[in-house]
């Protein structure tokens, strides 16, 4: 990637540049944050984190399949107020704190120039504008994840790693950073599982990175090796083991929880199996997420960034064990995902987030080989062009679901002597956080084909078996409520509103946003 003269070394200039990219990654995280209402995996986070720590880690053990660490902290967070742009403004501060790290890690790996221009890509990225304003854990793994690659990269571009010797002359200071730089792997590794499962194609990619490096340093030999400043040398077995060990040693009060979680998935989950065009579409979220333009138009993206990312891979070269680094910690989630799916489908965008940086640190690679200043130029504004139409696009136009409308909508015609059924079960949370704050009388309310997580899971199926609780439900009412939703996955052939239809007349339905309400009275 260049010369990189005092790389090491902190730039004062680069304080302005980064101060203003960070407030504007600040800005476009923190608008409108509150505007949009909570759907239902964000409420269900919300109820996650109002329980007493032990009995959350129960719950999540029992019903969630993700890692508590999240919820953990979400649970203290919670102090500042639960409405949505509170609960949300942890994320947001995951995602601001994601950039000053993406620019530690260019400028460790690169220079200061490659450094603010990943930094800018991240701070306008749609993509982390989207999950810097979700209550949910997607924020603080991206931030966990960038936090051990630059850990990382410290450790094999440090060329006084090695040996005792080369610590000693390192000096006091020098071994301190890489205590540290030893410490912050261990611990965001571990954070990162306990944050998503998914994670483990993290610690995945970083053993394969150093174990590449282990064999290409045996098969070369010393005589034949770069300078020091070109290449990346493994650290020592005996600490990168112990490195391990402390991860695992992190991480191993959750691994009993985490194959119960891991054996649910694999007997049921909902994601249908990816498609080449399910991965193309994750790598045109890390682009920009919400581009306006479809069909033809949206070629514009392709046109952009696939030579731009060229670019890189060819500035690259020229350190081909950084080139190795982030191909590596770009790609093993994405095949890692693709091969568990063969089983079981996992794969999401959502869940790729960390392998992220290591893209916009490519794109940012690509704008330093553009080597006349004015082509460097036209290409950030491009970006920034491309990001800001998609960010109008997701501010204007993208919806979460209606929970607000449809309990604001009940709430001012529900009568005390009514009966609330919810489907699938769980859509009791994020209508409740809402109707609760509309309604403040009893009503009864009851989960089709349970009643919330009695059956121990998180989305119980209907089936033919659940239908005589069904109609004991609702035959002492005279009106009933159904807010029906997700039924697609849980409810498929359609048999509550059948013997809803079947005890009462249908009366009026609404449409909102991935949830339909039905009044049924009469018969």
């Amino acid at each position: 990637m260049g010369r990189n003269n005092g790389q090491r070394g902190w730039r004062w200039d680069c304080i302005g540049p980064l101060a203003a990219i960070l407030a504007l990654g600040g800005l476009v995280r923190l608008y409108g944050i509150g505007a949009k209402g909570l759907w239902l995996d964000e409420a269900f986070s919300i109820w996650m984190a109002r329980h007493p720590l032990a009995d959350m880690l129960g719950w999540v053990a029992r019903i969630d399949q993700h890692p508590p660490l999240y919820y953990i902290l979400l649970h203290g967070w919670l102090a500042l107020g639960d409405g949505e742009a509170q609960v949300r403004a942890l994320s947001a501060l995951c995602s601001v704190l994601t950039i000053p790290v993406i620019y530690l890690l260019g400028r460790r790996l690169g220079d200061h120039a490659t450094g603010l221009l990943a930094a800018l890509l991240l701070a306008v990225s749609p993509f982390h504008v989207h999950y810097a304003q979700e209550a949910r854990m997607y924020a603080l793994l991206g931030l966990e994840a960038a936090l051990v690659m630059l850990a990382l990269a410290h450790l094999l571009t440090d060329p006084q790693a090695r040996t005792r010797s080369a610590e000693a002359s390192g000096g006091r200071t020098g071994g301190l950073r890489r205590g540290f730089a030893w410490l912050g792997y261990t611990v965001f590794t571990a954070a990162a599982l306990l944050t998503h499962s998914t994670a483990v194609f993290l610690w995945l990619a970083a053993n394969l990175v150093v174990g590449g490096l282990w064999l290409a340093e045996r098969r070369r030999g010393r005589a034949s090796e770069p300078p020091a400043e070109q290449r990346m040398r493994a650290p020592g077995l005996p600490s990168w083991a112990l490195a391990q060990v402390g991860v695992l040693a992190l991480w191993a009060g959750w691994l009993p929880a985490l194959s119960r979680q891991a054996l649910g998935v694999y007997r049921e989950f909902w994601l249908p199996p990816p498609t080449l065009g399910a991965v193309i579409g994750a790598l045109g979220a890390f682009a920009s997420e919400f581009f306006p333009l479809h069909g033809p138009a949206s070629a514009v993206l392709a046109l952009f960034y696939v030579p731009l990312f060229a670019l890189g891979c060819r500035r690259l070269r020229r350190r081909p064990s950084r080139l190795v680094f982030l191909a590596v910690l770009l790609a093993t989630p994405v095949v890692g995902e693709l091969v568990v799916s063969v089983w079981r489908p996992i794969f999401y965008d959502r869940t790729l987030i960390w392998a992220s940086p290591p893209f916009y640190l490519f794109l940012a690679a690509g704008i330093r080989q553009l080597r006349r200043w004015p082509a460097a130029l036209v290409a950030v504004f491009v970006a920034l062009a491309i990001n800001g139409l998609s960010l109008r696009a997701y501010y204007r136009d993208f919806e979460k679901e209606g929970w607000e409308q449809a309990a604001a909508l009940v709430a001012a015609r529900v009568d005390p002597d009514d009966l609330i059924l919810f489907h699938a079960t769980w859509v009791q949370i994020p209508f409740d956080y809402y109707f609760q704050r509309a309604y403040n009388q009893p009503v009864a309310e009851h989960g089709v084909p349970a009643d919330l997580f009695d059956q121990g899971t998180l989305e119980p199926a209907m089936t033919v078996h659940d239908q005589p609780r069904l109609r004991a439900l609702i035959r002492p009412y005279a009106r009933v409520w159904l807010v029906y939703s997700h039924d697609w996955y849980t409810d498929p052939v359609g048999r509550i509103p059948a013997v809803l239809a079947d005890e009462r007349l249908l009366l009026d339905v609404w449409e909102f946003k991935g949830v339909q309400v039905r009044l049924y009275g009469g018969g």
